[in-house]
């Protein structure tokens, strides 16, 4: 469960709706309070239980630089409805929540911010995992890739315990009513001790609850079961970062640093950090970004 420091969105940020083929996914869009955005959109990806509002501490420092940088919630996630809450055309693509059908929603939502030109992609955590899916479908429209604390397959460890928890907690009950059970019994205590902050509890407990437990059990039997790809990704030989939390504890430090062997990535450990340096260090991840970014822009225009 990240955990943001705050919650008031920065100058320059705002809140959207993407309209997409199956419906709209909800961002936090932000673009520089002063100057163009003359630089390479970029589009962040939250993890497990996450939601766009993870990267809020980062959103106004990568916008400064120069280019738009949207953050989204991925379907059934928090502000972004399920497919099975909508009313679709039967020929409407209708995403069923695992890895391969929620990379092709960001593949869509990279081409709407891109315009037909290159776009950074970031997927943190269980992001990582759907991020990776869109670079092998899409890979065209993008100008490099960060996994932020991800893996090269499935999540294993305490996190992988807890993913076991929730889909045997849920499995015979996928309802809204079952999450309002289950914050109650596990997460409100979760939450209590991750911050003092009532109005971040009850954004916690707000994102929990709106979020569709279907896709809860079908992302969690994603991160235990997670192919390892990534010799199809090293395939690719785009432009790839590898940055993590010395003190990550969901992928062990070793795994993302054999990881970033493998892709031939640059890697970046972040000084003091855990599994979220999204939230716990903003403003060396941002700085790490933006210098990745550029770098990457640089040697494309030679």
């Amino acid at each position: 469960m990240s955990t943001p420091q705050f919650l008031s969105l920065p100058p320059g940020v705002r809140r959207t709706d993407l309209p997409l083929a199956h419906g709209p996914v909800a961002a936090l869009r932000a673009m520089p309070t002063s100057g163009g955005t003359e630089l390479a959109p970029a589009v962040l990806v939250h993890g497990f239980t996450g939601s766009k509002e993870d990267f809020i501490a980062l959103l106004q420092s990568l916008a400064q630089a120069g280019r738009e940088v949207v953050a989204i919630d991925l379907p059934g996630t928090y502000e972004s409805p399920g497919p099975e809450t909508l009313d679709l055309a039967p020929d409407a693509p209708r995403p069923d929540y695992r890895l391969s059908s929620l990379g092709a929603v960001v593949g869509e939502v990279v081409d709407q911010v891109g315009d037909g030109g290159p776009v950074h992609l970031v997927g943190h955590s269980f992001g990582g995992l759907v991020v990776r899916e869109t670079a092998l479908s899409e890979n065209a429209g993008l100008a490099s890739l960060t996994l932020m604390c991800s893996g090269p397959a499935a999540l294993d460890g305490p996190g992988a315990v807890n993913a076991r928890n929730l889909i045997a907690a849920l499995s015979m009950d996928p309802t809204s009513a079952r999450l309002e059970e289950l914050w109650v019994e596990r997460f409100e205590a979760v939450a209590g001790d991750r911050t003092p902050d009532p109005e971040i509890r009850e954004f916690l407990r707000a994102r929990l609850l709106s979020s569709s437990a279907q896709g809860l059990i079908h992302t969690a039997e994603d991160l235990l079961g997670a192919d390892d790809r990534v010799a199809d990704l090293a395939a690719l030989r785009l432009p790839t970062l590898v940055l993590y939390g010395e003190n990550d504890d969901a992928w062990a430090p070793d795994t993302q640093d054999s990881m970033a062997k493998r892709l031939g990535a640059k890697r970046l450990v972040v000084p003091g950090a855990g599994h979220s340096p999204n939230v716990e260090a903003p403003e060396t991840t941002s700085s790490a970004l933006t210098s990745f970014w550029n770098e990457t822009e640089s040697v494309g225009r030679r």
